[in-house]
């Protein structure tokens, strides 16, 4: 590495340049200036203009995305405090569904209660009246056996036997004169 070192400064040092480098060639110096000053101004007249321009463009592109990006940003928040405030009614809308639920199915529970106590009394009378018929019944089947029985009795009793028919008409007659004095409120009197 030593020697191409030394290579170099034998080759600049026939070329006419200095040997140090703080020796100053004001050819090189003068010529040097006027290359810098020439790209200086074409490239002050050519290229900056795209590259200000590609700046400024690049600076409108950031500063249209960054507005973007805060009205989105402005947008989504809206937007959150909107699905909170939807929320929120949705909430009080289900709330308000099971208070009613709730309501519905008490009323419903009273009117079944209440048809089934109708039910209770309708199925209640009409067992009454069944069993208010077959006392009926009974008492019919009783009067027409103790009919049966007394002119059995009567009939050992005076040992002669009349027509049944007389003798239905004349025990029936006694008990419906009977029935008559009890419904008067007389009672039964032999």
């Amino acid at each position: 590495m030593r020697g191409d070192m030394l290579t170099l400064l034998l080759l600049a040092d026939e070329a006419g340049a200095p040997a140090s480098p703080f020796e100053v060639n004001f050819g090189i110096f003068f010529w040097t200036w006027v290359v810098f000053i020439t790209l200086f101004f074409v490239l002050k007249r050519y290229a900056w203009p795209a590259i200000v321009r590609a700046t400024e463009e690049r600076e409108r592109s950031i500063q249209a995305h960054l507005a973007k990006a805060e009205q989105a940003n402005a947008k989504a928040e809206r937007l959150a405090e909107e699905n909170q405030r939807l929320l929120a009614e949705a909430r009080g809308a289900a709330q308000q569904l099971i208070g009613d639920a709730k309501q519905a199915g008490d009323k419903e529970r009273v009117l079944a209660v209440e048809r089934t106590k109708k039910e209770q009394d309708a199925l209640l009378d009409r067992a009454r009246r069944d069993i208010a018929a077959e006392r009926d019944k009974a008492i019919v089947q009783l009067r027409v056996e103790a009919v049966d029985l007394s002119l059995a009795a009567a009939s050992k009793l005076i040992e002669e036997r009349l027509s049944e028919d007389a003798d239905r008409r004349l025990v029936e007659g006694y008990l419906k004169t009977l029935e008559a004095r009890r419904a008067r409120g007389g009672g039964a009197q032999h």
